[in-house]
């Protein structure tokens, strides 16, 4: 059973209350940033120090100004500033060093690669790829800019590994061309969608194997997506478990395909089926394939129950001509309902002779990137950058996964030092919430919360 790697404030609170734990948490935490010396010059280190230091402490905000007014004062605005839009420092060897540390800490032979987006709300109209487009976490449409994250689950943690701002197709026209050079947006940056650029993301880590991965999930943006699902270059031995909605159809059984010869006319060009196929939907409700209640794991509260229906069955694929549609490759269909009767429907290539509970599992491990969100947001400042141009947001959004390696690298510590069991009431009531979070039980109720408090390191 995996617990969440999230750092929790209460429990952090009565660590640091001791000065041992104290001076630890401030070597650890410069012991960890020394992997990253090598990518700065020294005046760039301090900078970068301080940023860190910033996201992971106790202010409400943490922008620039903010940050370098509790550190250094007035007179180091600016330079911090200029730290994020002119430094001349690289961020793939920062990012790849980043990478290298986030899989030594959580690394798993089981883990699972995910994608999904997120948005950040803006007021203005002159950030780089803003417009009136979906926001997830209002649930409307909103003026806002919305990144597309890659993530990695195992049974040590989950984390960020990559990271691109979404940039919407208007912004490639003529009209926008003073605006992307205010941006300063890249003149190689070909427009993609968000579903590009996951596929792009999840096939570049799947083909490094820099993340043992035994499974790649994501939600019903790309789920449901058959060309997104059908590109993934997977190794053997790795499978997809992808949200899908309830549009989605599927065959039961393999239909049989004839080729009628016709009387008149040219011959056909697509089979007629011996049947159609289903919709998940009806499945779900069908008493043919019954509800099993299972245990998913250990909480914090006791077992982790969930009902679900796992069936093997064939994928629906069109035709690519008119409505015409064919069986593809052999599938599971995996529904998941929950206490107010709402159903989550899941789609597999796993093998057939995979084991249930492995399915049960890398359900439940799709959901730790939305927990990324959740603290990377509430906790580390991820929205709280004050930019416009595509560098500063792509530096801000680094340094953000930077910081929260590090809050996975304090939950070890805490484990070591104050184990779960141990910890006051208050605090446990906290882990069982994560827990919780994590998404053994109410995985879509996932909220941001409120700023809570950072971690003072200063």
């Amino acid at each position: 059973m995996m617990y969440p790697t999230m750092f929790d404030p209460i429990a952090l609170e009565t660590w640091c209350s001791d000065k041992e734990d104290d001076i630890q948490l401030q070597t650890g935490l410069e012991s960890y940033l020394q992997h990253y010396s090598p990518c700065f010059s020294y005046p760039q280190k301090k900078a970068f120090q301080t940023v860190i230091r910033g996201l992971l402490s106790p202010l409400e905000r943490k922008s620039i100004e903010p940050i370098a007014l509790y550190f250094s004062g007035e007179e180091y605005v600016r330079p911090l500033q200029q730290f994020f839009s002119r430094s001349s420092f690289k961020e793939q060897p920062i990012l790849e060093t980043y990478r290298k540390l986030l899989s030594e800490q959580i690394g798993s032979p089981r883990g699972m690669l995910s994608v999904d987006d997120t948005s950040f709300v803006k007021k203005g109209k002159h950030s780089v790829g803003v417009k009136r487009q979906y926001c997830g976490r209002l649930g409307k449409t909103e003026n806002c800019q919305c990144g597309v994250f890659l993530a990695y689950a195992g049974d040590k943690g989950y984390g960020l590994v990559d990271y691109q701002l979404y940039i919407p197709q208007e912004w490639s026209s003529e009209s926008y061309a003073d605006l992307r050079e205010r941006c300063q947006m890249p003149e190689d940056l070909a427009f993609g969608t968000k579903n590009e650029i996951a596929l792009r993301m999840l096939n570049q880590a799947l083909g490094s194997g820099q993340f043992q991965a035994q499974w790649v999930g994501c939600d019903a943006a790309y789920g449901n997506d058959h060309t997104f699902l059908d590109a993934l270059m997977l190794p053997e031995g790795t499978w997809y478990l992808a949200v899908t909605n309830s549009k989605e159809r599927v065959f039961l059984t393999y239909p049989e395909m004839t080729f009628p010869e016709a009387r008149r006319g040219r011959p056909r060009k697509h089979p007629i089926l011996s049947h159609g196929p289903s919709s998940v939907q009806d499945i779900a409700s069908d008493p043919a394939y019954p509800w099993e209640t299972v245990i998913l794991g250990e909480g914090a509260k006791g077992p982790i129950i969930a009902e679900r229906k796992a069936i093997r069955c064939f994928s629906c694929r069109k035709d690519l001509n008119r409505n015409y549609v064919r069986p593809g490759g052999a599938i599971w269909l995996y529904l998941r309902r929950y206490a107010d009767g709402e159903v989550k429907y899941l789609v597999s290539n796993a093998p057939s002779d995979i084991a249930i509970w492995e399915l049960d599992r890398a359900a439940t491990l799709r959901w730790p990137i939305e927990q990324c969100f959740e603290e990377c947001k509430g906790n580390l400042g991820m929205g709280h950058y004050e930019c416009r141009s595509y560098r500063v947001w792509n530096r801000h959004m680094l340094f953000v996964m930077i910081a929260h390696l590090f809050t996975i690298q304090i939950r070890e510590m805490l484990k070591k030092i104050n184990p779960i069991d141990n910890v006051d009431g208050r605090a446990a009531d906290a882990w069982d919430h994560n827990l919780c979070c994590y998404g053994y039980e109410e995985d879509r109720a996932l909220s941001y919360p409120q700023e809570s408090p950072g971690i003072s390191v200063t």
